[in-house]
């Protein structure tokens, strides 16, 4: 026990001298003191005087514990209440450097956010001139020419800034790509109008085959039966005139009335197969004429076919170039969303930095949790956007 504590009883514990009473072992000696005052006597349990004063001891051990516990407990809540002031004014002061610091930085962090901005601009041009070869299968000729003469009105200058080196390597090798596709795709085109062209002719002709050979057998045909029907008549003659010469031997003016009659029948004979004739003629005349129409038809439906094509041709680079302008405002629609995310993102991490560290955490510890609770690395705990 020290000279201090020696000198000091229960009854003279107070606020100034509570900070070399209530430290380690420092209450050792009053308890030695009272267990020293209750132990040194021994009262007679048989008397009523020596049970009151072993009551009388207990209860002073009592009030000794309230002398020393009550002015302790006042000690330790002015000690409780003394981390609270010391973290306010810590704070107080770490809340005002941060704000300074930031004020300090603030034309560095401006110009880093602008350089920032700058780089991602050059950053998306360049990229805009690659974006022309995304994709290159199935696109026309015409749209490809468009896309090359897009790519070559691309200036190159000191307005790239550190970038006119890329953007140039970007724009050779987007023409590259452009360009042999063209060649390729011309190639194709040319290879598929001739195919038109060449279905298209073999039509016509398939069809003027098929209407001449019709012409022809329509001929023919008609040919025969006049053959046949001469013929007929020729042999009816024959069987006529046999039996006039056989007639003939019965009686004369019957044989001259029927030469007579034979004659007349084969003048008609004559004219109706002269007829026929002029009539297979003009048939033949008509399946011509039939076919020179077919010919016509064939040519009328080729030329058909190839306005067809160019119509089509000319639809599907119309619908390109929709296409082409509709992925341009995609791409800048996006572009102006990851902006406005990056911004909206920026903004919340920085809410999340700035909240860490007004809760004590140096900044760089603070900047490290928010960067890996924005890469999902800790498990069970996210921002929310």
């Amino acid at each position: 026990m020290s000279a201090n504590q020696l000198a000091v009883t229960i009854d003279d514990i107070s606020e100034a001298n509570a900070p070399v009473i209530y430290v380690k072992d420092g209450l050792k000696p009053f308890l030695q003191a009272v267990k020293e005052e209750v132990t040194s006597q021994v009262p007679d349990l048989s008397t009523a005087k020596g049970r009151d004063r072993i009551a009388s001891l207990a209860a002073k051990v009592s009030k000794s514990k309230v002398a020393v516990e009550k002015p302790g407990r006042e000690y330790l809540k002015r000690l409780k209440e003394q981390p609270k002031i010391v973290e306010a004014e810590l704070k107080e002061f770490v809340d005002a450097m941060d704000a300074l610091r930031d004020e300090t930085r603030k034309p560095l962090s401006d110009w880093e956010a602008a350089e920032q901005a700058r780089k991602d601009r050059h950053v998306d041009a360049v990229q805009a001139i690659h974006d022309f070869c995304i994709d290159l299968n199935d696109i026309s000729a015409s749209v490809l020419m468009e896309s090359i003469a897009s790519v070559e009105a691309v200036q190159m200058g000191d307005h790239w800034e550190e970038f006119e080196t890329e953007a140039a390597r970007a724009k050779e090798s987007s023409l590259n790509k452009l360009r042999t596709a063209l060649t390729s795709r011309q190639q194709y085109e040319a290879e598929q109008a001739e195919l038109v062209r060449l279905r298209a002719e073999a039509e016509a002709q398939a069809q003027r085959d098929r209407e001449a050979e019709i012409a022809r057998a329509a001929a023919e045909q008609a040919r025969i039966e006049a053959e046949q029907r001469a013929q007929a008549e020729r042999d009816a003659a024959a069987r006529r005139e046999q039996e006039l010469i056989d007639q003939a031997a019965a009686a004369q003016r019957a044989t001259e009335q029927a030469a007579r009659d034979a004659e007349a029948l084969a003048e008609r004979q004559r004219l109706q197969l002269q007829l026929q004739t002029e009539q297979a003629e003009r048939q033949a005349a008509q399946a011509k004429a039939d076919q020179l129409a077919a010919e016509q038809r064939a040519e009328q439906e080729r030329i058909a076919a190839v306005q067809r094509q160019e119509q089509a041709v000319e639809q599907a680079r119309q619908n390109e170039l929709a296409r082409q302008a509709a992925a341009v405002a995609f791409e800048l629609e996006q572009a102006q969303a990851r902006e406005a995310d990056k911004a909206h993102k920026a903004k919340i991490n920085r809410a999340a930095l700035e909240a860490f560290i007004a809760g004590g955490m140096p900044e760089a510890c603070a900047k490290q949790a928010v960067t890996l609770i924005a890469q999902r690395k800790i498990p069970a705990i996210t921002i929310s956007y």
